[in-house]
């Protein structure tokens, strides 16, 4: 995961394939995870000191904390979705990620600290990684800066699919709420009566942004690299970057009792 080419191809700027023994990481790809990691960090610190150890920090509300929360997750499942098509096995790489979903959910239910997390962004990654293995076994992986723009432009129409409406502004519609009296739909986006996830990234419409990277990432696949993509590095971001998972599981419980909630 994360591993491309490093072999140029002569004037153009562009990284061409080479045998898989001599790849190295994009650099890129490690230097925005790792930033978006700190700023995940610091957004559980702010939310923890703020709901949980009840400290007064009133500037950390909307619109300013879902601006900030969609700028970590939505980078998150576009780099992603980049990484798609450099992956050795999107099938394992997929099911890693509902494993530790699954632990997620298991430890923050016993827990009982906040809400227990069963629909966090690690479970969406885990099925935008599954749906893209599939998409790429039956050769219908989008690719391109059009079918990414397609699908980011798909991902902002359905981004109120979760709460009931479509589109955007004046151009919106309201759903049925019969639609969300359905029990078991919370996956997919049309969270039933009861439901509740202290972090919650259905598959719909994340899936379109975890696509769009994907198509842009099969792109470059083709095309190669930029030789200043490949080489990119801020040497703490990408050490975090390259631990993404292992920073988000252990961040929360180190925040917990750092801030005495725990």
């Amino acid at each position: 995961m994360g591993e491309g080419s490093s072999g140029k191809t002569a004037g153009t700027g562009f990284a061409s394939g080479i045998p898989r023994c001599q790849r190295k990481r994009i650099g890129i790809f490690d230097a925005v995870r790792g930033l978006s990691v700190i700023s995940m960090v610091l957004f559980h610190l702010c939310y923890d000191l703020r709901f949980l150890a009840g400290a007064g920090l009133s500037w950390f509300a909307p619109p300013l904390q879902d601006i900030w929360r969609a700028s970590i997750s939505w980078t998150f499942l576009f780099v992603a979705g980049c990484m798609c098509s450099l992956s050795r096995n999107n099938l394992k790489r997929g099911l890693t990620y509902g494993a530790v979903a699954v632990a997620i959910y298991g430890v923050t239910a016993l827990a009982a600290v906040d809400v227990p997390i069963s629909f966090g962004i690690i479970y969406c990654m885990s099925a935008c990684t599954l749906v893209a293995w599939l998409l790429e076994k039956f050769r219908c992986m989008p690719r391109g800066p059009i079918a990414a723009a397609v699908l980011f432009l798909c991902f902002v129409f359905f981004l109120g699919l979760p709460s009931g409406t479509l589109g955007v502004g004046t151009l919106s519609i309201t759903l049925p709420q019969s639609l969300y009296a359905q029990p078991g739909l919370a996956w997919l986006g049309i969270p039933g009566p009861g439901f509740a996830s202290g972090d919650y990234y259905p598959l719909v419409p994340f899936v379109l942004m975890y696509l769009a990277g994907a198509s842009m990432g099969a792109w470059f696949k083709e095309r190669g690299y930029p030789t200043w993509a490949l080489s990119a590095n801020v040497p703490v971001l990408n050490f975090v970057g390259r631990h993404a998972l292992f920073v988000y599981v252990i961040h929360q419980p180190v925040l917990l009792f750092l801030t005495g909630v725990v």
